[in-house]
């Protein structure tokens, strides 16, 4: 069986996190997303432990349920170096025992949903790996609180202690990380980090699991790519819609290529904010490699279904008449994944033609991206000439992006060729 998943989020113990990040919230948001599969995250703070318990039937050691979604046991820590970390727990033993085991090095692990531990990297994996918890670094090229803010390659920050994934972020995909070397033999998962429960947050980024059942176990062999389960599909945003992804002023958030960031010393010339180092000029640094790995499932780039209605309507993304079309396309199709990748346009389009052709456009790789960086969002833009073109008449519409195609294929072109 498939099943779509999400591992990393936040819950309402986290500072900047929604208030409506409750686990009642997070299985229902699933089930509109189309994930069978949410990470709890901040299962270290012992209040999230209590509703989670709360709120859930347990399935297994490792795994537990509500309304038909399944919950992972999963948190985030920051190291004493502010890299965070993304574990994945078998059971709520073992959660309770790295409480413990972290307490004597951590000020806030009873009141934080991630906290902050003063150990190294290397210290956290060796914790982890004597628990068997599943460790990797999270949202790895992010210029905050990732691994390669703070190292040059992850033997640098793990020594020769074994970790198990590496975890993209939203400003890179699976072709920009297999631009160095040593991340072959590491599986990738595309996690949202949502720290709301809307549906442009939760499941922006995802995993599907070719597994036998939905438990901790099944997808540790995925992960492990072990016994025949696997990941089989990573999904997420367009890297340059990351607000990291080019090197830009985290003010102003005018962009830079980094041979001039350098020369201004990463300080704007224009209103003297702080420029940050973006994550595909951070990854050219490190390349060391043209090959990929052939057994690398595909990278499917998405956009939430509510910024692609936001963007052909001219509404804000959280706007009641935002959420009334999702809606629509909801109850006609069961879910948003289906939605923006499986069911045919000319199907869509009697529910609402426009957002039908946007969400054509970006099957095809065919919508305007404005890339993101120094902590902005990149945005899209649905191109004239398709939104003025017949539906019928859509593959014959010819448009000049001002910007470079995504490297990976389109979804049209995954779901023709698998």
């Amino acid at each position: 069986m498939q099943v779509d998943a999400d591992l990393h989020v936040h819950s309402r113990y986290s500072k900047a996190v929604s208030r409506a990040m409750t686990i009642p919230n997070l299985a229902e948001n699933a089930r509109f997303k189309g994930l069978g599969l949410v990470g709890t995250g901040d299962i270290l703070n012992p209040r999230w432990e209590e509703e989670l318990l709360k709120y859930t039937e347990k399935v297994d050691e490792g795994t537990y349920e509500r309304n038909g979604i399944r919950f992972l046991l999963t948190a985030e820590v920051e190291d004493s170096r502010r890299v965070h970390h993304l574990l994945i727990f078998p059971s709520i033993e073992a959660v309770r025992e790295m409480r413990e085991r972290l307490r004597p090095y951590s000020s806030d692990i009873e009141t934080e949903g991630r906290p902050h531990v003063s150990l190294s990297a290397v210290e956290i994996a060796e914790l982890a790996s004597e628990l068997d918890v599943l460790i990797g670094p999270a949202h790895a090229f992010t210029p905050w609180t990732s691994l390669y803010k703070e190292y040059d390659s992850l033997k640098e920050a793990y020594g020769d202690t074994k970790i198990h994934f590496l975890e993209l972020g939203l400003s890179a995909d699976s072709g920009m990380a297999d631009m160095i070397k040593a991340h072959h033999e590491l599986t990738y998962l595309s996690n949202s980090d949502a720290h709301s429960p809307m549906p442009h947050r939760l499941g922006r980024e995802f995993n599907r699991f070719e597994v036998e059942e939905i438990t901790f176990e099944e997808i540790r062999k995925a992960i492990l790519n072990r016994g025949g389960r696997r990941i089989v599909l990573n999904a997420g945003l367009d890297p340059r819609l990351g607000k990291y992804h080019l090197t830009a002023c985290s003010r102003c958030y005018t962009k830079y290529s980094l041979e001039e960031a350098k020369a201004f010393h990463w300080k704007c010339p224009k209103c003297g904010g702080g420029i940050k180092k973006g994550v595909h000029d951070r990854i050219l640094e490190l390349a060391d490699t043209e090959e990929r790995p052939k057994d690398r499932p595909p990278y499917i780039h998405l956009a939430p279904l509510a910024e692609i209605i936001a963007m052909v309507i001219g509404k804000g993304v959280e706007t009641g008449a935002v959420r009334a079309i999702w809606e629509r396309f909801l109850r006609e199709f069961g879910s948003e994944i289906r939605v923006l990748v499986d069911v045919p346009v000319e199907a869509l389009a009697r529910v609402h033609e426009e957002v039908a052709k946007a969400v054509w456009a970006h099957r095809e790789g065919r919508l305007i991206v404005i890339p993101g960086g120094g902590g902005k969002y990149g945005e899209i833009k649905l191109p004239e000439e398709i939104r003025k073109a017949p539906i019928d008449e859509l593959d014959s519409v010819e448009v000049e992006l001002p910007v470079e195609k995504p490297r990976q294929r389109s979804i049209t072109e995954f779901l023709r060729k698998g």
